[in-house]
């Protein structure tokens, strides 16, 4: 049996849009400030798809996705990790597990995380499992001016 591990970081801003909404790992977090991005900014989603992508030797989410292609506004970033999902079958390979880590000062994750990882694993057909961290105040991270994700997936070959 072959295997293969990639691995998948994204970034965001927070956004100055109130109307934008903080979407990680394919749940809404209500009332939190949203990120700035060309979909619906999910750090989460993104950084699990580039992994995936990564393992499976399809480059970058960027190359398949790009933020400045019109169909990809605003688009929930589950139908994306789908897509890559269903990329990723298709060039031969099967997910065993996506292992992630969000970086972030807030909002606390533990009230979503177990939520966050059954929505990306039924998407992903494999465990999911989701970390939290704080960049200790370092950094733009630290000051809370956004959000960053790094995951690394596991693929074998179907």
């Amino acid at each position: 049996m072959s295997f293969r591990v990639g691995n998948g970081f994204d970034v965001h801003a927070f956004s100055d849009d109130p109307e934008r909404v903080l979407v990680l790992g394919g749940v809404v977090l209500p009332g939190e400030r949203g990120l700035h991005g060309h979909s619906d900014a999910d750090v989460v989603a993104h950084a699990v798809a580039d992994a995936l992508l990564g393992a499976a030797g399809l480059g970058d989410l960027g190359a398949h996705f790009p933020d400045t292609h019109p169909a990809f506004a605003g688009i929930d970033s589950l139908e994306i990790l789908a897509e890559v999902v269903k990329r990723v079958a298709a060039s031969g390979w099967t997910p065993c597990n996506v292992d992630c880590t969000v970086v972030l000062e807030a909002p606390k994750l533990r009230d979503v995380r177990t939520s966050m990882e059954e929505r990306m694993g039924s998407v992903v057909g494999a465990p999911v499992h989701v970390k939290a961290s704080t960049a200790e105040r370092l950094g733009a991270l630290g000051r809370g001016e956004g959000i960053a994700c790094l995951a690394v997936a596991l693929l074998e070959q179907a």
